[in-house]
């Protein structure tokens, strides 16, 4: 009887717990590279990276739709490697950074398009600008650090693309520049 009661009782525990949820993880800045190029007057692509990259990610592996990113981005740490030409990207007629300092993306749907790959579409705002962007994502590893096994980090690489003026960027065009902006984004994460 006792152990029937017992049973039960552990049937009903296991029964009313929650679902395993996802793993949660803080992108690490030092290792998060978010850069850019568009088409400058049909002589080259210009190239650029934002150095000052935040956000957080949480990450189901047995149901990547099930998984959510958010990340924001700095806009007043664009480097193109020009501070001239960054005075300008940063002031009203490209990013408006004072006015609008935060590049932000945070997801909305995730769909599996192979073992480690996705397609991941959020909003984007940019110049408070928002509209929906996908990003084609690869999951590369997971892993404990070799000197500190308790610290577990993930690694995402991402491409994806999105006109430029239609975000707030109209003066693109007039500096010859664009209008489409193709993002390279990598990151690493520290597991909560």
């Amino acid at each position: 009887m006792k152990f029937t009661l017992l049973a039960g009782a552990l049937s009903a525990l296991v029964l009313a717990s929650p679902a395993l949820a996802a793993d949660s993880y803080d992108i690490d800045p030092t290792h998060a590279w978010v850069s850019f190029k568009t088409n400058h007057a049909g002589w080259s692509n210009a190239h650029g990276i934002f150095k000052t990259v935040s956000g957080s990610i949480s990450f189901d592996k047995d149901d990547v739709t099930k998984s959510s990113v958010e990340i924001t981005i700095d806009a007043g740490s664009i480097d193109t490697n020009d501070a001239k030409r960054d005075e300008h990207l940063k002031s009203p007629d490209f990013l408006n950074a004072a006015e609008f300092p935060a590049i932000t993306f945070k997801s909305t749907a995730i769909e599996k398009t192979g073992d480690k790959t996705a397609k991941v579409t959020g909003d984007l705002t940019v110049v408070g600008t928002t509209k929906p962007v996908t990003l084609d994502v690869t999951f590369n590893s997971e892993a404990s650090l070799p000197w500190d096994a308790s610290v577990v980090k993930t690694g995402f690489s991402a491409t994806g693309s999105f006109s430029g003026p239609d975000f707030g960027l109209a003066k693109m065009t007039e500096f010859g520049l664009g209008p489409d902006i193709k993002l390279d984004i990598d990151v690493e994460a520290v597991k909560k």
